[in-house]
């Protein structure tokens, strides 16, 4: 079997990674909070977890992998958009906006996750469904002493947790020192978080023994990860920024709420994501969603390869060259495959074990993409297309879809050659090629490139193949 090497930000070294029960792989990776589309930051772990989730499912078998991401639908600025809302004249209760609010936008999010070619993870919990699990999880806090209720609010002890600060390697004292901590009169100390807080006749809010309120951010994925995967699971994943304070937050809560499980084996974490070399911003004018690229024409699977061409581990720069080359190449990959490769037996073909084997390190996206450029050099054609499906690249419908195209065109095709052939024979006996030119351009119009030789003329339909322009021709 393939041995997964995985850099573990708790211990900061690459491991080996073993499963607690590889008949069970599981994996937790922190979703969205569903107030807005996803920016293109918000697609990065999307596209790196759903890789990794490809390659456990390649290793150990697709029924042996479980993969949960949640979504957070409990959130200030969701509650912000259904009171402006509510302002506005709707009759509905706060509670229905809210929902209306977080359903339109998971909506958007499944879309745009789908158009980036990431498979659904096998559950999908919303913070709202498990509040009864995270009301528990505070219980069992607060009775063994590493919680304390104070003004409707509940609080973690941080101090009652000793490892605390051992994902992001900084002392308790060292954070307070470091950073400007508001300290609110119902906190017994400056780092410790809420678990719980009140809510009023405004805002969304359920029974619990510390009166209405809603859940704090961080317990949310404590109390889903535990009911979904147990109190013991082997790949926690996010972005950088959850690093602190969230994933911290979680450790704490989940190691005292079961003392007994280990949460989180391996923890790992994307690096952030730049544009045209600077951070992404609204004030910088170069903050965009993926449905923004999607809307100005660029394929997902272009933002796919895109993203995937830098290691998770490094800062990645999102340029509009780097989207134009990738577009060159996927449409090159998508004409040779389909052109070269018998779809049928690629469907059953093994993907490149070079391929396999750069992920296997530690994720190499990069390394893994190289390897698919040299299988071209080998024309291992039905490998290619094999391997661009298992990459969520191009999927094998793609293939199939173009293939049936050009079928379909090729009776059209057929009698087109035969017209330019004359055309070309007519304008070299009367030097005018006018006439050639102007079929030339409308071919290339329906994507389709004209080849001239000594041997005759041959039509070769591009990635831009269009059958409906190409039928307008005859």
């Amino acid at each position: 079997m393939v041995t997964i090497r995985l850099t573990n930000s708790m211990t900061r070294t690459k491991e080996d990674f073993v499963p607690l029960d590889p008949a069970q792989v599981r994996m937790y990776v922190c979703g969205p909070t569903v107030y807005d589309r996803a920016h293109l930051g918000n697609a990065r772990p999307v596209v790196v977890f759903d890789t990794l989730y490809r390659l456990l499912r390649h290793v150990y078998g697709a029924d042996h992998v479980t993969y949960v991401r949640n979504f957070t639908d409990v959130d200030d600025k969701i509650n912000a958009e259904a009171q402006r809302r509510k302002g506005l004249g709707r009759p509905e209760s706060l509670e229905a906006l809210i929902r209306e609010r977080t359903e339109e936008t998971i909506a958007w999010y499944h879309a745009d996750m789908d158009a980036l070619g990431a498979l659904r993870p096998d559950h999908e919990p919303r913070a709202t469904e498990f509040i009864g699990a995270m009301i528990r999880m505070i219980e069992g806090l607060v009775d063994k002493g590493h919680a304390y209720a104070r003004d409707g609010h509940v609080l973690f002890r941080v101090r009652s947790y000793t490892d605390y600060g051992a994902l992001s390697g900084r002392s308790v004292d060292d954070m307070i020192a470091g950073a400007r901590v508001e300290v609110a009169p119902f906190k017994e100390d400056p780092m410790d978080f809420v678990l719980w807080k009140p809510s009023d006749a405004d805002l969304p809010g359920w029974d619990s023994p510390w009166g209405r309120g809603r859940p704090g951010w961080h317990i949310e994925c404590s109390a889903m990860s535990y009911e979904l995967l147990g109190e013991s699971f082997d790949i926690h994943g996010g972005g950088l920024d959850l690093q602190f304070p969230h994933h911290e937050n979680e450790i704490a809560q989940s190691a005292c709420a079961h003392p007994h499980g280990g949460f989180a084996k391996v923890w790992l974490h994307n690096e952030m994501l730049q544009v045209e070399g600077k951070k992404m911003s609204k004030s910088l004018g170069n903050f965009f969603t993926v449905r923004d690229l999607l809307d100005r024409g660029i394929p997902g699977e272009v933002i796919r390869f895109v993203l995937l061409s830098t290691h998770y581990r490094s800062p990645m720069d999102w340029t509009d060259e780097k989207a134009v080359a990738a577009a060159i190449k996927l449409d090159d990959y998508l004409v040779l495959g389909t052109r070269f490769a018998d779809l049928a037996t690629a469907r059953s073909t093994p993907v490149a074990q070079a391929v396999i084997d750069a992920l296997s390190d530690d994720l190499n996206t990069h390394a893994a993409l190289t390897q698919v450029d040299r299988l071209l050099g080998y024309a291992s054609w039905n490998e290619l297309v094999a391997t661009l499906d298992f990459l969520g690249l191009i999927p094998f419908a793609r293939f199939e879809q173009r293939a049936s195209a050009l079928n379909a065109a090729a009776e059209t095709i057929d009698i087109l050659t035969g017209r330019i052939s004359v055309l070309r024979e007519t304008a070299m006996a009367t030097k005018d090629f006018t006439a050639v030119d102007a079929m030339k351009a409308a071919l290339l119009t329906a994507g389709v490139e004209v080849r001239m030789s000594k041997a005759g003329v041959e039509l070769v339909p591009g990635p831009g193949f269009d059958p409906a322009k190409l039928e307008a021709l005859l």
